[in-house]
């Protein structure tokens, strides 16, 4: 166990992985809760969620959870009731749901389109609103967001509602970073690159290759270190935001891709 993190109180979205293996989420609230923060865990799928949970306390670490839906208005604020209710305040706010459905305009339904923008956007809209009040009576904290290098490159196929998300929430951490670096609250995104979690061996996902070996080989390629990252390299790229050491560091988009956006235009 490390330090980096001691007392302070972590707000982690998306902590369950979304299939087997670690999802950056998962792999985020881990990493927190290893460098001795005390996590507040949130997922949808309780399953996920508590197979997260248990990793942190076998390992010695703190942890409640609340299973929510971040899109939802009323259980975003019942979940932040909850978290000061068990620790008191919240030091750092990690927004990592995200989804992904690949297509053009003409592909997706509006359906498709307002659920991506919901799940994506609109929950860090959500947590933030719960959270900043908070942040500001405490005199500083952090925000860290999870973007992606869609929101900037593209990722050689159509993905029209997922870069535009991506877009928002840089766009949306620039404002927070102005707005609230006053209050002593910073607030950074992360762009990850292509990773190997979870997340991308879903269907729609794997179709766009024709399989999962064509697609681990095809994105493994295009990386100039040879390989996708993980979810581990977005998780201490977290830890690094969220800590003391990144205390003059605000309003940044921090890729980690191995190098693939000097390449990809």
């Amino acid at each position: 166990m490390g330090d980096r993190l001691r007392d302070k109180v972590v707000f982690v979205t998306g902590a369950g992985s979304i299939g087997p293996g670690w999802g950056n989420g998962k792999a985020a609230a881990v990493a927190f809760a290893r460098e001795g923060a005390k996590v507040f865990a949130l997922d949808l799928k309780p399953e996920a969620l508590e197979e997260t949970a248990e990793i942190i306390r076998s390992e010695g670490g703190t942890v409640e959870t609340a299973v929510c839906d971040v899109a939802k208005p009323d259980q975003v604020e019942a979940a932040v009731a909850s978290a000061m209710e068990k620790f008191g305040r919240i030091d750092v706010l990690h927004n990592n749901v995200g989804i992904i459905d690949p297509g053009g305009p003409e592909d997706l339904t509006e359906a498709q389109w307002d659920r991506l923008m919901a799940i994506n956007v609109k929950s860090i809209y959500l947590t933030c609103r719960h959270i900043l009040p908070i942040m500001t009576r405490q005199g500083g904290g952090s925000i860290i967001n999870i973007s992606s290098i869609a929101s900037t490159h593209s990722l050689g196929y159509s993905c029209i509602s997922y870069s535009a998300s991506k877009g928002a929430v840089n766009a949306f951490t620039r404002d927070i970073a102005l707005n609230y670096g006053p209050k002593g609250i910073r607030c950074n995104s992360i762009l990850p690159g292509l990773m190997n979690t979870p997340l991308i061996h879903m269907g729609n996902v794997t179709d766009v290759y024709g399989s999962t070996e064509e697609m681990v080989r095809q994105r493994d390629a295009l990386v100039p270190l040879g390989h996708m990252g993980d979810a581990w390299d977005v998780a201490w790229a977290s830890v690094f935001l969220a800590s003391d050491e990144a205390k003059f560091i605000t309003g940044i988009e921090l890729v980690v891709d191995g190098g693939i956006t000097l390449k990809v235009k």
